[in-house]
């Protein structure tokens, strides 16, 4: 319980353990490229010239993690110093896509950590990275030795020529948009994956978000109706009937797309990465909304989301564009806090003005020289 203890002095460790005990008391103990038939593989084989980012990052080795005697065991899995060798296909794997870029690795390596520590079967879990620039794998490999993952090569021209300007420069970078093409990317036999962001960490079993019944509907993620739903998009959006009629006989609810679980056979049989481009390819012209990502998932989606609790994302955690402000958790138990928003708690905790709930990601941080 020591990382409760290292709450700073805007909450006391009490309260927090009030807020937080219903997760608490669920804590377990604890590469190449193959795209769908749907797609020409070559699209996703450009790889540019490795950089030399990586040389700016030490991370730790993490500790090794084990199934409990109830898990369900594995084929034999084995690494070598550059990829993985296990069955992607084997049924009884857990699959996570992540994104890796130098700017965010810190966070999703945190993420990654805290996945595993509060997992019940964490040799279970199989990471999908995804990565526009192609000598993080190492980095991966040395805090994680035993982790099961691959890595895709996500080409940032896919998009770039789709993408249009946003109110926070962060939100127009290529690699936000990889999310998009997971169905194509991973192998056809992945049938079901969990998106994370990555600043985020996950205090529960992650199983128990990947068991979530979506039933008929292809994406599965909380939903927040009191939000207002109108200011996602422009008034011109609104106003011009070709557009809003999309959300004609639909109930539209705001969902945070950082956390997602999907029913990938769905996504394919659909083809709802391409209703997605339609959507970016309007907005190029038309400029229906001003939110990156976003906003394109919500005009497929939206109305048509499998409900999860809002346990599994309390999202917000990164205050907003006012510099320093901080934000508290929302009402109810706690199985994932997600700092979405402008403020990342590695920056507030380097520069020694974190937020009162950024010492709950601490723990999981492995930036550093071993000791």
């Amino acid at each position: 319980m020591l990382w409760i203890m290292r709450l700073s002095g805007f909450f006391s460790a009490a309260m927090l353990m009030i807020v937080l005990s219903p997760s608490l008391q669920s804590f377990p103990p604890a590469e190449a490229i193959r795209s769908s038939n749907l797609v020409d593989t070559s699209t996703y084989l450009r790889f540019p010239t490795q950089i030399e980012d990586n040389q700016r990052f030490s991370f730790r080795k993490s500790s090794l993690f084990h199934n409990a005697e109830e898990c369900t065991s594995l084929g034999k899995f084995t690494t070598t110093t550059t990829t993985t060798t296990v069955s992607v296909c084997d049924p009884s794997l857990v699959h996570i896509a992540i994104t890796l870029d130098v700017e965010y690795l810190r966070g999703s390596i945190a993420a990654v950590h805290s996945v595993l520590q509060h997992s019940l079967c964490p040799e279970n879990v199989f990471f999908h990275f995804l990565v526009s620039e192609t000598n993080l794998e190492n980095l991966v490999r040395s805090s994680f030795p035993e982790l099961k993952f691959k890595v895709y090569y996500f080409d940032p021209e896919i998009v770039r020529n789709l993408i249009s300007t946003s109110v926070r420069q962060a939100l127009e970078q290529p690699l936000n948009y990889a999310r998009n093409y997971l169905a194509d990317i991973l192998e056809p036999c992945v049938r079901r994956v969990i998106y994370l962001d990555s600043d985020l960490v996950v205090v529960d079993d992650v199983s128990k978000l990947w068991s979530t019944n979506l039933g008929s509907k292809t994406v599965g993620a909380p939903e927040y109706c009191h939000a207002n739903f109108t200011k996602y998009f422009t008034q011109g959006f609104w106003s011009d009937k070709r557009f809003s009629g999309t959300f004609t006989g639909r109930k539209p609810c705001y969902f945070n797309t950082g956390v997602m679980v999907i029913d990938l056979m769905r996504w394919r049989r659909f083809g709802y990465t391409k209703k997605i481009e339609r959507w970016m390819e309007i907005q190029k012209n038309d400029r229906i909304y001003e939110l990156g990502s976003l906003p394109p998932f919500l005009l497929v989606f939206a109305g048509h989301v499998a409900p999860i609790e809002h346990r599994w994302n309390q999202h917000g955690l990164g205050g907003d564009n006012v510099r320093g402000s901080c934000r508290d958790l929302h009402p109810g138990p706690v199985s994932l806090l997600h700092w979405s928003g402008s403020g990342k708690p590695w920056l507030r905790l380097d520069s020694n003005r974190p937020c009162p709930l950024d010492s709950l990601w601490a723990p999981y941080d492995l930036y550093g020289p071993s000791p």
